[in-house]
């Protein structure tokens, strides 16, 4: 009876863990699917979609090692359930006095050695393509300053305009009065520095997240597969207004940039951008 009791419950938590990975598969895969293209959205609780390589990458890299956690983890519930059932007082009334078993001890050494270097291989390899900058076809140069975003494109003109919330346009606390522009499908180099205190330039559709130093020029890069709008935020504490510091990009086909930046050479020719921003607004 014992034995057949053991078989049910060995039957039983196979199905189940076979109906948790199944599951946890589809969540982790088919979740992307439901989001809003560049913007969080409600009660979100995967990745934003992506919008680049490096952002598909990152995807990739999260929903492995998500399996990889749930199998290890129903693994060790199996192990744990097994023994409680077969090596029992009641099971076993005579305990057995096994000490070592060569065998096992290899494995439980080698296996976890395996399993790290299965995630390190993947991960630096995500690391190279973050930080080796590519050839760039566009460079902007990101500023953050208390509490907005300034952008130059040395590139075009050499004509540089400021970025504020605009509390009139949604989505709300991402909205802004002047996007940064770039095409679609070309290599943009993002160059950032701070004005006054330590920002942080963060895009999660395209896996971009850089700190913005007072006298350091950082650089990253992205791809942008898409157009549309890209919103991201400042993520660093950088003062009162911190969360009123928004990030927009609109990825454009191009001819339309090609045709932005002409009118954004004549509109911006002045040089008079904005010295003062806050969560109130643009100020005149």
């Amino acid at each position: 009876m014992r034995m057949s009791m053991g078989r049910v419950g060995r039957h039983l938590l196979g199905m189940a863990t076979i109906a948790l990975m199944a599951t946890g598969i589809t969540l982790l895969t088919g979740g992307a699917a439901f989001a809003e293209l560049g913007q969080p959205e409600p009660w979100e609780w995967h990745l934003q979609g992506s919008g680049s390589p490096v952002m598909d990458n990152i995807v990739w890299f999260h929903n492995f090692l998500s399996v990889l956690i749930i199998v290890i983890t129903l693994f060790v519930l199996a192990l744990l359930v097994i023994v409680v059932m077969k090596f029992n007082a009641r099971a076993n009334p005579v305990p057995s006095r096994t000490t070592h078993n060569t065998l096992i001890e290899v494995v439980w050494t080698l296996v976890p050695v395996l399993i790290l270097v299965g995630i390190a291989v993947p991960s630096f390899r995500l690391l190279f393509l973050e930080l080796d900058v590519p050839k760039a076809d566009l460079t902007v140069k990101a500023t953050g300053k208390q509490w907005y975003w300034s952008y130059a494109y040395p590139d075009n003109g050499k004509f540089e305009f400021d970025s504020l919330m605009a509390q009139d346009k949604q989505p709300r606390l991402l909205g802004v009065d002047n996007e940064m522009v770039v095409p679609v499908n070309k290599v943009i180099r993002v160059q950032v520095t701070g004005a006054d205190v330590i920002h942080a330039f963060a895009l999660p559709a395209f896996g971009v997240k850089i700190d913005a130093i007072p006298g350091r020029l950082n650089e990253t890069w992205f791809k942008a597969t898409k157009t549309g709008m890209f919103y991201g935020q400042c993520s660093e504490l950088c003062g009162k207004d911190h969360a009123f510091m928004p990030i927009a990009i609109r990825v454009v086909s191009d001819q339309e940039f090609a045709s932005w930046v002409e009118s954004a050479k004549k509109k911006y020719a002045s040089g008079g951008t904005s010295t003062f921003a806050s969560a109130a607004g643009p100020t005149q």
